[in-house]
């Protein structure tokens, strides 16, 4: 993913976060504002419901981000996928299989890693290390590299789907105890004291449930997509290694 679709990313999930909260502040767009609303809870907050309120506002932004990211990735592997089984095999050697791959292709990747390990085996230090031993080694940290920039994210989305609902629940706490604070120091507990300031608190709690439903929704279906493309991943690596093994050529014999 380069930088401008980055930035165009993060933009778009800005946007879908920030949305939702707006329009809930304005009260649904209508005629007055919605006294009770986000706007309320952020002007007659202080400042441990604000950073409450904003740490919520990162994780959303944080999830949503990871989230389309992760999927945009996977899907380019998994593409990657259907044109290794289409071009790869039916090269004549490894080396026009890999060339035939997207640049930025795991796969693509993997198979120049075992190229390069069957290729500068003797002749230096490694050839202490058996060329079978050796070229299995640089195969499986190649695999176990793909791997671990796949799962990059999914400990923030564990995190944020654990521990949203404590952040929420800790700023309604807050909240009302700020709010009872002001109705005994009034000595006034009607309806309309109590209301506004146990809604805005309660506020809080719905912004740590929005925000940890699609972390925990979205962590599950990444991990599951995961071990579908990290299966391909290693299949492929394993008919690699096995090929480099058997001794055919990698290197175009004219070249």
């Amino acid at each position: 993913m380069t930088r401008q679709h980055r930035i165009l990313l993060t933009a778009a999930v800005v946007l879908m976060t920030a949305a939702p909260a707006m329009a809930f502040a304005a009260g649904g767009g209508g005629a007055e504002a919605n006294p009770y609303g986000l706007g309320a809870l952020w002007s007659n907050g202080d400042f441990i419901a604000r950073t409450v309120l904003l740490i919520m506002v990162v994780m959303s932004v944080g999830t949503w981000y990871i989230m389309i990211s992760k999927f945009l990735e996977q899907a380019r592997i998994l593409k990657d996928a259907k044109i290794m089984k289409s071009e790869f095999w039916s090269k004549p050697t490894i080396q026009a299989g890999a060339d035939a791959m997207p640049e930025s292709s795991p796969f693509r990747y993997i198979a120049q890693t075992g190229i390069t390990a069957a290729e500068h085996h003797e002749g230096t230090m490694q050839e202490a290390i058996d060329l079978h031993t050796w070229t299995t080694m640089s195969i499986l940290r190649s695999v176990e590299l793909v791997q671990t920039r796949l799962q990059g994210g999914l400990a923030f989305l564990g995190t944020v789907g654990s521990t949203s609902p404590f952040v929420g629940l800790f700023g309604t706490v807050w909240g009302i105890y700020h709010a009872l604070t002001a109705i005994g120091i009034a000595g006034n507990a009607s309806i309309d004291k109590v209301a506004g300031p146990v809604g805005e608190s309660l506020i809080m709690t719905a912004i740590g449930l929005g925000t940890a439903v699609p972390a925990v929704l979205g962590y599950n279906l990444l991990v599951r997509r995961n071990k579908g493309a990290m299966d391909e991943v290693r299949n492929f690596a394993a008919d690699v290694q096995s090929v480099l093994l058997g001794g055919y050529r990698h290197l175009d014999p004219n070249s």
